[in-house]
């Protein structure tokens, strides 16, 4: 992060009450943890891709040559 906006967060942060920066800051921790799990999550997907395009690929030989059929959850 530059040096000048986390001076500026922190300029901020002292401006406000006690109780209000320490809200901020939790809200800030949550938003940084989701912000590492979409990242951690998008990593994922982006290895695993190729994999699920070449199943689904797959999946849909199977269906045109007729060794299997699409799913049906009517049929449970």
């Amino acid at each position: 992060m530059n040096t000048s906006v986390a001076e500026t967060m922190i300029k901020m942060l002292e401006a406000v009450p006690d109780q209000l920066q320490e809200n901020v800051v939790e809200h800030m921790r949550d938003y940084i943890e989701d912000i590492r799990d979409e990242a951690i999550w998008n990593a994922s997907f982006a290895r695993t891709q190729d994999k699920l395009v070449a199943a689904a690929q797959q999946a849909r030989q199977e269906i045109a040559g007729g060794k299997s059929s699409p799913f049906d959850s009517e049929k449970l």
